[in-house]
C-alpha cells in the first residue's frame, strides 16, 4: 500500500508542509537577523537528514545508508518537531490534524513501516514504476 499513488501524493504533502512549518516557526522563533537563518536553516536541516539518511531502495539506493528503525524514528522526529510547531505557533486544531493524518498515513504504509521495523531491506520500490519510469 506504501507506493500507491494516493499514498505518494499523501506522503509528499506531509513532507512540504512540515518544511514549511518548520521554517514558519524558525522564523517565530528569531529576532532581527537570526530569524532568516532559522526560517532557512530549520527547513534546510531537516530536508537534508530527510534526503541522505534513508533505507535502502526507499525509493533509490540511499546516499547514508541507515538501519530501518533509525530512519523511521527521524521520520517520527521531523513530523512530531512539525506538529509541535504548529501548537507553538498558536494553531492546535491544524496541529491535531496533522498529527492524525501522519498516524494515518504511517497506518496506510504498514508494510513499509513493519519492514523498517524489522530492520530488512525494504523492497516496496523496487520493480515498480513511478509514474511511468522505473526507479
Amino acid at each position: 500500500m506504501n507506493t500507491h499513488p494516493v499514498n505518494l501524493a499523501v506522503r509528499f504533502l506531509l513532507e512540504i508542509v512540515m518544511l514549511i512549518v518548520l521554517g514558519c516557526w524558525g522564523w517565530h522563533l528569531g529576532t532581527d537577523w537570526l530569524r532568516y537563518v532559522l526560517a532557512a536553516g530549520f527547513p534546510l536541516v531537516a530536508a537534508l537528514l530527510w534526503g541522505q539518511f534513508r533505507i535502502q531502495n526507499d525509493p533509490k539506493p540511499a546516499p547514508i545508508a541507515i538501519p530501518g528503525p533509525v530512519r523511521l524514528l527521524l521520520e517520527w522526529v521531523l513530523f512530531g518537531l512539525a506538529v509541535y510547531g504548529l501548537q507553538v505557533l498558536g494553531h492546535p486544531q491544524l496541529s491535531i490534524g496533522m498529527a492524525i493524518i501522519v498516524i494515518i498515513h504511517y497506518a496506510v504504509s504498514y508494510d513499509r513501516t513493519w519492514v523498517m521495523l524489522q530492520n530488512k531491506p525494504y523492497n516496496g520500490f523496487v520493480g515498480k514504476t513511478i509514474m511511468g519510469q522505473k526507479p
